[in-house]
Protein backbone atom coordinates (compact mmCIF):
# COMPACT_ATOMS: atom_id res chain seq x y z
CA UNK A 1 0.00 0.00 0.00
CA UNK A 2 0.98 3.60 -0.53
CA UNK A 3 0.55 7.44 0.22
CA UNK A 4 0.02 9.20 -3.29
CA UNK A 5 1.54 12.83 -3.51
CA UNK A 6 0.59 14.68 -6.74
CA UNK A 7 2.88 17.12 -6.45
CA UNK A 8 2.16 21.02 -9.30
CA UNK A 9 0.01 18.53 -11.47
CA UNK A 10 -0.67 19.89 -14.50
CA UNK A 11 -1.64 18.47 -18.53
CA UNK A 12 -2.75 19.42 -21.99
CA UNK A 13 -3.13 16.90 -24.35
CA UNK A 14 -2.15 19.35 -27.17
CA UNK A 15 1.64 20.63 -27.73
CA UNK A 16 2.95 23.68 -26.86
CA UNK A 17 0.12 24.57 -24.25
CA UNK A 18 0.14 28.47 -23.42
CA UNK A 19 -2.86 29.60 -21.40
CA UNK A 20 -4.82 27.41 -18.84
CA UNK A 21 -7.98 27.28 -21.53
CA UNK A 22 -5.04 24.53 -22.99
CA UNK A 23 -5.05 22.76 -19.82
CA UNK A 24 -7.13 19.80 -19.17
CA UNK A 25 -5.88 20.08 -15.66
CA UNK A 26 -4.62 23.35 -14.53
CA UNK A 27 -3.02 22.81 -11.44
CA UNK A 28 -3.53 19.92 -8.84
CA UNK A 29 -2.15 19.63 -5.32
CA UNK A 30 -3.49 16.58 -3.15
CA UNK A 31 -2.54 14.16 -1.49
CA UNK A 32 -4.09 10.52 -0.97
CA UNK A 33 -3.05 8.47 2.32
CA UNK A 34 -2.04 5.26 2.71
CA UNK A 35 -4.79 2.37 3.15
CA UNK A 36 -7.61 6.05 2.59
CA UNK A 37 -10.78 5.33 0.41
CA UNK A 38 -11.36 8.29 -1.77
CA UNK A 39 -13.54 9.42 -4.81
CA UNK A 40 -12.75 11.26 -7.12
CA UNK A 41 -16.05 13.06 -8.28
CA UNK A 42 -17.18 15.64 -10.47
CA UNK A 43 -19.25 15.92 -14.26
CA UNK A 44 -17.88 14.57 -17.27
CA UNK A 45 -14.92 16.57 -18.82
CA UNK A 46 -13.10 18.00 -15.33
CA UNK A 47 -10.14 15.78 -15.60
CA UNK A 48 -10.58 13.19 -12.86
CA UNK A 49 -10.11 10.24 -15.40
CA UNK A 50 -7.08 12.54 -16.49
CA UNK A 51 -5.77 12.41 -13.12
CA UNK A 52 -5.95 9.02 -12.52
CA UNK A 53 -4.17 7.88 -15.66
CA UNK A 54 -1.59 10.07 -14.69
CA UNK A 55 -0.97 8.39 -11.27
CA UNK A 56 -1.42 4.90 -12.90
CA UNK A 57 1.65 6.06 -15.11
CA UNK A 58 -0.70 5.56 -18.36
CA UNK A 59 -0.70 9.17 -18.91
CA UNK A 60 2.87 11.24 -18.52
CA UNK A 61 1.83 14.67 -17.17
CA UNK A 62 3.06 18.19 -18.77
CA UNK A 63 4.21 19.24 -15.77
CA UNK A 64 4.18 18.17 -12.05
CA UNK A 65 5.37 15.09 -9.84
CA UNK A 66 3.98 12.01 -9.16
CA UNK A 67 5.13 10.30 -5.01
CA UNK A 68 4.55 6.93 -3.89
CA UNK A 69 5.56 6.76 -0.23
CA UNK A 70 7.95 9.85 -1.62
CA UNK A 71 9.62 7.67 -3.91
CA UNK A 72 9.35 10.19 -7.60
CA UNK A 73 7.68 7.69 -9.43
CA UNK A 74 6.24 10.19 -12.48
CA UNK A 75 8.63 8.53 -15.69
CA UNK A 76 8.08 5.42 -13.92
CA UNK A 77 5.99 3.30 -16.27
CA UNK A 78 2.66 1.27 -15.07
CA UNK A 79 3.83 -1.98 -14.62
CA UNK A 80 6.62 -0.50 -12.23
CA UNK A 81 3.78 1.23 -10.04
CA UNK A 82 2.81 -1.73 -8.69
CA UNK A 83 -0.65 -0.60 -9.10
CA UNK A 84 -4.07 -2.70 -10.13
CA UNK A 85 -6.94 -0.48 -12.25
CA UNK A 86 -10.41 -1.19 -12.72
CA UNK A 87 -12.07 0.19 -15.75
CA UNK A 88 -15.52 1.05 -16.68
CA UNK A 89 -16.00 -2.26 -18.70
CA UNK A 90 -14.82 -5.28 -16.82
CA UNK A 91 -11.44 -6.99 -18.18
CA UNK A 92 -11.68 -10.18 -17.66
CA UNK A 93 -10.82 -13.67 -19.97
CA UNK A 94 -13.79 -15.36 -20.95
CA UNK A 95 -11.92 -18.40 -21.65
CA UNK A 96 -11.00 -18.97 -18.19
CA UNK A 97 -12.62 -20.01 -14.83
CA UNK A 98 -12.93 -17.33 -11.87
CA UNK A 99 -10.78 -19.04 -9.89
CA UNK A 100 -8.04 -18.98 -13.00
CA UNK A 101 -8.77 -15.59 -13.65
CA UNK A 102 -7.68 -14.39 -9.96
CA UNK A 103 -4.72 -16.79 -10.06
CA UNK A 104 -3.81 -15.39 -13.78
CA UNK A 105 -1.43 -12.39 -12.32
CA UNK A 106 0.12 -14.64 -9.25
CA UNK A 107 1.17 -16.94 -11.81
CA UNK A 108 2.83 -14.76 -13.97
CA UNK A 109 5.01 -13.76 -10.96
CA UNK A 110 5.92 -16.77 -10.41
CA UNK A 111 4.25 -17.33 -7.36
CA UNK A 112 4.41 -21.01 -5.60
CA UNK A 113 1.27 -23.23 -6.60
CA UNK A 114 0.03 -23.53 -3.04
CA UNK A 115 0.63 -19.92 -1.92
CA UNK A 116 -1.54 -19.06 -4.89
CA UNK A 117 -4.39 -21.62 -4.03
CA UNK A 118 -4.54 -19.79 -0.37
CA UNK A 119 -4.56 -16.09 -1.80
CA UNK A 120 -7.23 -16.92 -4.53
CA UNK A 121 -9.55 -18.30 -1.96
CA UNK A 122 -8.91 -15.68 0.18
CA UNK A 123 -9.91 -13.59 -2.28
CA UNK A 124 -13.02 -15.29 -3.71
CA UNK A 125 -14.48 -15.05 -0.18
CA UNK A 126 -13.61 -11.27 0.04
CA UNK A 127 -15.79 -10.62 -3.20
CA UNK A 128 -18.25 -13.30 -2.59
CA UNK A 129 -17.47 -15.14 -5.95
CA UNK A 130 -16.55 -19.02 -3.55
CA UNK A 131 -19.88 -20.29 -5.14
CA UNK A 132 -18.78 -19.12 -9.00
CA UNK A 133 -15.07 -19.94 -8.85
CA UNK A 134 -14.95 -23.14 -11.17
CA UNK A 135 -17.59 -21.34 -13.52
CA UNK A 136 -16.28 -20.10 -16.93
CA UNK A 137 -16.36 -16.28 -17.16
CA UNK A 138 -18.05 -16.17 -20.27
CA UNK A 139 -21.31 -16.69 -18.99
CA UNK A 140 -21.21 -14.87 -15.44
CA UNK A 141 -23.02 -11.05 -15.67
CA UNK A 142 -21.91 -7.75 -15.48
CA UNK A 143 -21.52 -7.37 -11.93
CA UNK A 144 -19.64 -10.89 -11.46
CA UNK A 145 -17.32 -10.19 -13.90
CA UNK A 146 -16.62 -6.34 -12.53
CA UNK A 147 -15.92 -9.08 -8.98
CA UNK A 148 -13.36 -11.00 -10.91
CA UNK A 149 -11.78 -7.31 -12.16
CA UNK A 150 -11.98 -6.27 -8.55
CA UNK A 151 -10.69 -9.43 -7.73
CA UNK A 152 -7.59 -9.31 -9.45
CA UNK A 153 -6.52 -6.13 -8.12
CA UNK A 154 -6.66 -7.44 -4.68
CA UNK A 155 -5.29 -10.82 -5.16
CA UNK A 156 -1.59 -9.97 -5.26
CA UNK A 157 -0.99 -9.08 -2.11
CA UNK A 158 2.04 -6.04 -2.40
CA UNK A 159 -0.31 -3.66 -4.70
CA UNK A 160 0.60 -0.04 -3.80
CA UNK A 161 -3.44 0.96 -4.56
CA UNK A 162 -6.30 0.31 -6.62
CA UNK A 163 -8.06 2.90 -8.59
CA UNK A 164 -11.33 2.60 -10.18
CA UNK A 165 -12.55 4.22 -13.26
CA UNK A 166 -16.55 4.91 -12.99
CA UNK A 167 -16.90 0.75 -12.23
CA UNK A 168 -20.42 0.52 -11.74
CA UNK A 169 -21.28 2.04 -15.27
CA UNK A 170 -22.10 -1.53 -16.83
CA UNK A 171 -23.76 -2.72 -13.68
CA UNK A 172 -27.98 -2.73 -13.34
CA UNK A 173 -28.89 -0.24 -10.89
CA UNK A 174 -30.50 -2.53 -8.42
CA UNK A 175 -26.89 -4.65 -7.77
CA UNK A 176 -25.12 -1.03 -7.35
CA UNK A 177 -25.62 -0.49 -4.09
CA UNK A 178 -24.73 -4.20 -3.41
CA UNK A 179 -21.49 -3.87 -5.09
CA UNK A 180 -21.11 -0.42 -3.71
CA UNK A 181 -21.71 -2.04 0.11
CA UNK A 182 -19.09 -4.93 -1.08
CA UNK A 183 -16.12 -2.61 -2.03
CA UNK A 184 -16.51 -0.48 1.57
CA UNK A 185 -16.43 -4.22 3.46
CA UNK A 186 -13.81 -4.72 1.30
CA UNK A 187 -11.64 -1.52 2.05
CA UNK A 188 -12.47 -2.15 5.56
CA UNK A 189 -10.51 -5.71 5.47
CA UNK A 190 -7.71 -5.14 3.46
CA UNK A 191 -7.32 -1.16 4.20
CA UNK A 192 -5.53 -0.54 0.92
CA UNK A 193 -4.97 2.41 -1.04
CA UNK A 194 -8.40 2.78 -3.36
CA UNK A 195 -9.50 5.85 -5.62
CA UNK A 196 -12.72 5.59 -7.46
CA UNK A 197 -13.85 7.64 -10.41
CA UNK A 198 -17.52 8.48 -10.56
CA UNK A 199 -19.82 10.98 -11.75
CA UNK A 200 -22.30 9.92 -9.26
CA UNK A 201 -22.10 11.89 -5.94
CA UNK A 202 -24.71 8.59 -4.43
CA UNK A 203 -21.27 6.68 -5.70
CA UNK A 204 -18.67 8.51 -4.35
CA UNK A 205 -20.72 9.61 -1.03
CA UNK A 206 -20.99 6.40 0.17
CA UNK A 207 -17.93 4.87 -1.23
CA UNK A 208 -15.55 7.56 -0.01
CA UNK A 209 -14.01 8.61 3.39
CA UNK A 210 -13.74 11.21 1.64
CA UNK A 211 -13.88 13.21 -1.65
CA UNK A 212 -12.34 15.01 -4.27
CA UNK A 213 -14.36 17.40 -5.93
CA UNK A 214 -13.33 18.68 -9.23
CA UNK A 215 -14.64 21.35 -11.68
CA UNK A 216 -13.41 22.49 -15.02
CA UNK A 217 -9.84 20.67 -14.23
CA UNK A 218 -8.75 21.97 -10.42
CA UNK A 219 -10.29 20.61 -7.05
CA UNK A 220 -12.36 22.80 -5.60
CA UNK A 221 -12.86 20.80 -2.51
CA UNK A 222 -11.49 17.88 -0.32
CA UNK A 223 -13.70 16.64 2.69
CA UNK A 224 -16.05 14.39 4.36
CA UNK A 225 -19.49 13.66 2.63
CA UNK A 226 -21.24 15.69 5.52
CA UNK A 227 -18.65 18.72 5.10
CA UNK A 228 -19.22 18.68 1.52
CA UNK A 229 -23.34 18.77 2.11
CA UNK A 230 -23.23 21.07 4.69
CA UNK A 231 -20.44 23.57 3.99
CA UNK A 232 -19.91 23.81 0.53
CA UNK A 233 -16.80 26.32 0.10
CA UNK A 234 -17.50 26.56 -4.01
CA UNK A 235 -20.53 27.27 -5.81
CA UNK A 236 -20.24 24.30 -7.67
CA UNK A 237 -20.04 21.91 -4.82
CA UNK A 238 -23.28 23.96 -3.47
CA UNK A 239 -24.65 23.28 -6.52
CA UNK A 240 -23.63 19.11 -7.28
CA UNK A 241 -23.74 17.67 -3.74
CA UNK A 242 -27.30 16.97 -2.89
CA UNK A 243 -30.83 16.03 -4.17
CA UNK A 244 -32.04 19.08 -5.10
CA UNK A 245 -28.69 20.91 -5.15
CA UNK A 246 -28.31 24.46 -3.18
CA UNK A 247 -30.02 27.21 -5.20
CA UNK A 248 -27.30 29.75 -6.13
CA UNK A 249 -28.74 33.97 -6.42
CA UNK A 250 -26.16 36.77 -6.97
CA UNK A 251 -25.49 38.97 -3.80
CA UNK A 252 -23.09 41.72 -2.54
CA UNK A 253 -21.68 41.64 1.13
CA UNK A 254 -21.86 45.55 1.95
CA UNK A 255 -20.61 45.51 5.51
CA UNK A 256 -23.22 43.61 7.43
CA UNK A 257 -25.74 43.58 4.94
CA UNK A 258 -26.45 40.77 2.04
CA UNK A 259 -28.10 42.63 -0.90
CA UNK A 260 -29.94 40.62 -3.50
Amino acid sequence: MARIDLQNIRHAYAPDPKSDADFALKRVDQSFDDGGAYALLGPSGCGKTSLLNIMSGLVAPTEGRVLFNGDDVTARPTEKRNIAQVFQFPVVYDSMTVRENLAFPLRNRRMKPDDIARRVNEVLDLVSLTALADRRARGLTADEKQKISLGRGLVRPDVNAILFDEPLTVVDPQVKWELRASLRDVHRRTRTTMVYVTHDQTEALTFADKVVVMYDGEIVQVGSPADLFNRPRHTFVGHFIGSPGMNIMPARVDGATVRL
